[in-house]
């Protein structure tokens, strides 16, 4: 992750990361007549998915942390492609690239405040200094986790319930729900590390943010507000059209709470130790 991080932001939202989504939307049709390569294409976007969000919760550094989340989130989206319902994942590609560009934008503010340093570790209490990034960072992963009526709330709850209604294997639907939960697990991993823990480095190395600081982030704070239900009740309302029961309509809040309940488990016992980072880091 040596890229600046603007340049960082336009490649993983909107431009060449997911370039080989767009392709698989435009050529579907040509997958799909393939029973191996759909089977193979789904068993791959799973996988990636599982263990991006696995890696994601042992890695230190800022932006790898960020750039293994837009690699989670093109697993689902593929997931989704791969079931028959592309219109659904390009719905879930634009809701992503609102709130991810604003990640990175907001990691470069940080770490722009914190004199160029990218490791987690070193960070702490942030919101006291940054206080308007740190806003503005915590919905975007709220919005990246799927908290209801932010960005990507809309098309995420479609994706969880299009995925149990079409009776997929128990086997995929449980590693499905398992990444979710973890998505939740390292972004709330990520907001304590940056805003809640105690502060770990030298006040010499901070800089206050600025307004051209703030201004460049102001559109896109707004956008991952009101984007998602835009696009729903102006382009993407036939997909609201899914009749389903009680406790699936609460599975999404399931996975909230599991991913919740993960982070709760994971820092009352023992945390990983450093050799973990060189791990998942040489992945």
């Amino acid at each position: 992750m040596a890229a600046p991080t603007p340049v960082s932001s336009l490649v993983h939202s909107s431009t060449l990361v997911t370039a080989g989504v767009y392709l698989i939307i435009r050529f579907r049709e040509c997958i799909v007549k393939s029973f191996r390569v759909s089977l193979s294409l789904l068993i791959l976007s799973i996988f990636t998915m599982f263990i991006s969000g696995l890696i994601a919760n042992f890695e230190f550094d800022l932006k790898k942390i960020i750039a293994l989340s837009t690699l989670s989130q093109l697993g689902l989206i593929m997931i989704i492609i791969r079931l028959g319902y592309s219109l659904l994942g390009f719905y879930h590609l634009l809701t992503h690239a609102v709130f991810k560009s604003l990640l990175f934008l907001c990691a470069g503010l940080i770490i722009h405040s914190t004199g160029d340093n990218q490791d987690i570790r070193y960070y702490g209490n942030l919101r006291r200094i940054i206080p308007y990034v740190s806003i503005r960072f915590i919905i975007s992963v709220l919005a990246l986790i799927g908290f209801p009526f932010l960005a990507g709330f809309y098309s995420k709850d479609l994706i969880i319930e299009m995925i149990y209604y079409l009776e997929i294997r128990i086997v995929y639907l449980i590693l499905i729900v398992i990444s979710l939960s973890l998505t939740v697990w390292y972004s709330l991993r990520l907001c304590y590390y940056l805003f809640f823990s105690n502060m770990k480095f030298e006040s010499a190395f901070l800089i206050a943010e600025g307004f051209l600081m703030n201004m460049s982030i102001i559109l896109l704070s707004l956008m991952r507000v009101i984007f998602g239900s835009i696009l729903n009740w102006l382009f993407f309302f036939d997909l609201t059209l899914i009749i389903v029961n009680i406790p699936l309509k609460g599975l999404v809040y399931f996975i909230l709470i599991l991913g919740v309940c993960l982070r709760l488990i994971n820092f009352s016992l023992v945390y990983c130790n450093k050799g973990y980072n060189v791990f998942s880091s040489n992945i």
